[in-house]
C-alpha cells in the first residue's frame, strides 16, 4: 500500500490534493442567538402549515397526545445530539456521529437520510409558501401564477440568500425567527379574544362507531399523526451542521438547542389549540394554509390576505433555515468524498453554493413529479412531507444508536457537554422514532414516500459501493473516527496536516480506540 492511501472498513482514503481544504472552508460568524435563530427559523413554518394533516388521522385528542410524545422524544434526542456535537464540533452532524460509531457505511446511510430529510423538507416549505403567496396575490392584486413558477421563484431567491454569506444567513434567521414568533403571538391574542374560539370546535370530527370525540378514530391512528406532529419540531436537530460557522460550537450549540426547544413547544401549543379552536378540527385537517384560514375566520377574506403577508414570513424563515441545513449536510458528505467532491466547493463567500443549487434542483424536480402524479387531488404537499419525515426518523434512530455505541466505543473521548438524560434519553428518543418509522408501514397514504426513499437508497448505495467508497478523503469527521476521537476539531486542529499523514502512513487494519 502506498503512503498516500489508507484502507479502513472496506473504504479507501487518499491524500487530498494541494489546496483541497482551502477551497472548502466555512466562516465562523454565529453566536448563541444566531444559532437559536437558525434553529427556530428552520422549524417555525411547522406552526403555519403541515402539522394539521395529523388531525385528520387521529382527531384533536390524538394530535395532542402525539405532540406530548414528541416533546419527550425531542428532549431525549436533542440532549443526546448536543453531547455528540460537543465531542465532534464539525459540520457533519448526524453523518459524523454515525461515522464514528458505525463506520463509513453507517455514516453514509445516516448522512443520506439527512440529505433526504432536508431536501424534501425544503420542497415541502416551498410548496406551502407558494400556496400562501398565490393566495395573497390572487386576493390583493388579482393575479395568480402556476405553482411551478412560484416554486422556481422561491428556490432562486433563497439560493441567492444562502449563498451570500454565513453572516447574512444568521442575521436573516434571527430577524425572521423573531418576526415569526411575533406573528404567532398576534394570532394567538386575536384568537383568544375574538369570541370565536370554542372547545367544541376541537372535537367536531364525527367519531367512528364505538369511539369517542377525543379519539374519533381510536388509538392506533396516533401513530399516523406523529409524522405530522413532528412538523412542530422537525429541523431543530440541524444545529450541529453549523458547528464550523459558530464561534464557540462546544458551548453554544447545546444552549441554543435548549432555548429553541422551549420556544417551539410554546408556539406549537398555541397554534394547536387556538388555530383548531377557531377553524374547527374537521376543516383544519384538510387545510393547505391553516393559519391563514384562522385569520380569515376572524377578519374576513380581504383582511386575511393582508395578514397572510405576515404569515408567509414564517414559511420563508424555515425555507432559509432548512436550505442552510441541506447545504451543509451535502457539503460535509462531499468534502469527505461520499458525494461528488465539487459539491463542497465554497468560493469567495465561503458558502456551499454548489450544494445549495444541486439540492434545489432535486427538490424542484421532486415537486414537479409528485404534483403531476397526485397534485390535482391536493396530496403533493403531504406526500413530500412524508418523504421528509421518514428520512428524518431514519436519521433519528441511527443517531440514537450512535450515541449508545459511542458511550462504549469512545469512553475517554472529550465530551464538554453531557446529556442530562444520558442513555435513557437516547433510548426514549430512539424508541419513539422507531415507532414512527414502523407507523409508516401500516399507514397506506405514506407508502409512496417509503417507495421513493427506497429507490433513492438503492441507487445511492450501489453508486457508493462501486465508486464512492474508493475515493474518500480524511475530512475532520473521518479523522475523528479513525483516530478514536483524538482529532477532528477543525477550530483547534485545522484540516489535514501531520495527523492525516500519520494516519495515511499506518497499516489501516483497525480503527484506533480511545
Amino acid at each position: 500500500m502506498s503512503k498516500d492511501t489508507l484502507n479502513v472498513s472496506g473504504v479507501k482514503y487518499t491524500t487530498a490534493e494541494a489546496g483541497y481544504f482551502e477551497k472548502r472552508t466555512l466562516k465562523r460568524t454565529a453566536g448563541i442567538w444566531g444559532l437559536w435563530g437558525l434553529a427556530v427559523a428552520a422549524v417555525i413554518s411547522g406552526d403555519f402549515s403541515g402539522w394539521n394533516f395529523g388531525i385528520g388521522f387521529a382527531g384533536f385528542g390524538g394530535m395532542l397526545i402525539a405532540f406530548a410524545l414528541l416533546v419527550f422524544m425531542y428532549y431525549g434526542m436533542i440532549f443526546s445530539i448536543g453531547e455528540m456535537a460537543s465531542a465532534m464540533p464539525h459540520t457533519g452532524g448526524a453523518y459524523s456521529f454515525a461515522r464514528a460509531a458505525m463506520g463509513p457505511w453507517g455514516g453514509f446511510v445516516t448522512g443520506l437520510a439527512e440529505t433526504i430529510e432536508y431536501v424534501a423538507t425544503t420542497a415541502v416549505i416551498v410548496y406551502f409558501s407558494a400556496s400562501y403567496a398565490d393566495g395573497i396575490t390572487s386576493e390583493l392584486l388579482g393575479f395568480s401564477l402556476p405553482a411551478p413558477v412560484w416554486w422556481l421563484i422561491l428556490y432562486v431567491v433563497f439560493i441567492g440568500l444562502n449563498s451570500a454569506g454565513a453572516a447574512i444567513s444568521f442575521k436573516f434567521a434571527i430577524t425572521v425567527a423573531i418576526l415569526s414568533i411575533a406573528i404567532l403571538l398576534v394570532f394567538s391574542a386575536m384568537a383568544a379574544f375574538s369570541g370565536l374560539f370554542s372547545w367544541d370546535n376541537l372535537f367536531d370530527i364525527a367519531p367512528d362507531p364505538g369511539q369517542s370525540a377525543f379519539l374519533p378514530h381510536g388509538v392506533i391512528p396516533i401513530l399516523f399523526a406523529l409524522p405530522y406532529a413532528m412538523w412542530f419540531f422537525l429541523g431543530i436537530e440541524e444545529l450541529p451542521l453549523a458547528a464550523e460557522e459558530a464561534h464557540n460550537p462546544v458551548r453554544d450549540i447545546p444552549k441554543a438547542g435548549l432555548i429553541a426547544r422551549t420556544t417551539l413547544i410554546i408556539t406549537g401549543l398555541l397554534v394547536l389549540f387556538l388555530n383548531t379552536g377557531i377553524v374547527g378540527a374537521s376543516k383544519t385537517a384538510e387545510s393547505g394554509e391553516p393559519l391563514l384560514d384562522g385569520f380569515r375566520a376572524m377578519v374576513g377574506d380581504q383582511a386575511a390576505a393582508a395578514l397572510a403577508l405576515f404569515a408567509l414570513v414564517g414559511l420563508l424563515a424555515s425555507l432559509q433555515g432548512i436550505m442552510f441545513a441541506y447545504g451543509r449536510n451535502m457539503y460535509s458528505l462531499s468534502r469527505a468524498g461520499y458525494y461528488p467532491k465539487f459539491l463542497s466547493l465554497t468560493g469567495k463567500r465561503q458558502t456551499p453554493a454548489v450544494a445549495l443549487l444541486v439540492g434545489a434542483i432535486i427538490g424542484f424536480v421532486a415537486l414537479v413529479l409528485v404534483d403531476s402524479l397526485g397534485g390535482a387531488d391536493g396530496v403533493a404537499g403531504a406526500i413530500v412531507l412524508n418523504i421528509a419525515v421518514w428520512g428524518a426518523v431514519i436519521a433519528y434512530v441511527l443517531q440514537m444508536v450512535s450515541f449508545l455505541i459511542l458511550r462504549k466505543k469512545f469512553p475517554n473521548a472529550s465530551r464538554p457537554y453531557r446529556s442530562p438524560w444520558g442513555v435513557p434519553g437516547a433510548i426514549i428518543g430512539g424508541v419513539l422514532s422507531l415507532a414512527i418509522f414502523f407507523g409508516f408501514f401500516i399507514n397506506e397514504p405514506a407508502r409512496p414516500a417509503i417507495a421513493a426513499i427506497a429507490v433513492v437508497y438503492i441507487v445511492m448505495l450501489v453508486i457508493f459501493a462501486l465508486y464512492g467508497r474508493k475515493r474518500l478523503v480524511l475530512s475532520p469527521e473521518e479523522e475523528y473516527a479513525i483516530s478514536g476521537g483524538l482529532h477532528g476539531d477543525p477550530q483547534k486542529d485545522g484540516y489535514g496536516g501531520a495527523l492525516e499523514e500519520e494516519l495515511l502512513a499506518s497499516d489501516g487494519r483497525d480503527e484506533p480506540r480511545s
